[in-house]
């Protein structure tokens, strides 16, 4: 007998985004218990929230909703330990591109930096609108830690969110859900990247 998928909704990501990811291995993991997750982004670190029976959503027409990802596994002591260096890592990246920032006069406004469990995705949050100095300084640090560079304009994604209707009734009956979080406060979207 074939085992079942488990949805959870787990947390992910610098802003908390909160998505729907079925557990591959069909375990009911605990709230609280950290989990390595595949989403639109890459690998990332999440933490459950709900296990199965608290997780189930619908679209309008009453259909199962599509997941936000896959739950890998639980984390490892391995796991924890390159999650560890890799959040040195993002402080370091963070330090970096305020120094650059500062040498180069640019005034805008780091508010994160966020380094994907995959170790090749670097997320830099920045409040106001993303220039192309901003672009620049965001790839230099890419070829430094040998990593994508995205880059998410806070203050733009609150103001828009991800697209027409993002985070209302009317965006696909119930809410957005081209990102993570549903768009509960518009800050989980990230359809901006730079190259």
């Amino acid at each position: 007998m074939a085992r079942m998928a488990r949805s959870h909704l787990v947390r992910i990501g610098a802003l908390g985004e909160i998505g729907r990811f079925v557990a591959l291995d069909a375990v009911c993991y605990p709230r609280g218990t950290r989990v390595v997750v595949r989403t639109g982004r890459g690998l990332e670190v999440g933490s459950i929230l709900t296990g199965p029976n608290g997780s189930g959503t619908a679209m309008a027409d009453g259909s199962p909703a599509p997941p936000d990802g896959q739950i890998l596994r639980g984390m490892t002591v391995e796991d924890e330990l390159l999650a560890a260096r890799l959040d040195r890592r993002r402080n370091e990246a963070h330090d970096a591109c305020q120094a650059r920032l500062a040498e180069r006069g640019i005034e805008a406004a780091l508010l994160d930096v966020e380094h994907l469990f995959d170790g090749r995705t670097l997320v830099f949050y920045f409040l106001g609108p993303v220039t192309a100095e901003l672009e620049e300084v965001t790839r230099e640090l890419a070829e430094v830690y040998a990593a994508e560079a995205q880059f998410h304009s806070f203050a733009e994604l609150l103001t828009h969110g991800c697209g027409p209707g993002c985070g209302t009734e009317a965006a696909t009956g119930g809410g957005c859900t081209s990102c993570a979080s549903g768009c509960s406060l518009a800050s989980a979207c990230s359809n901006r990247r730079s190259t």
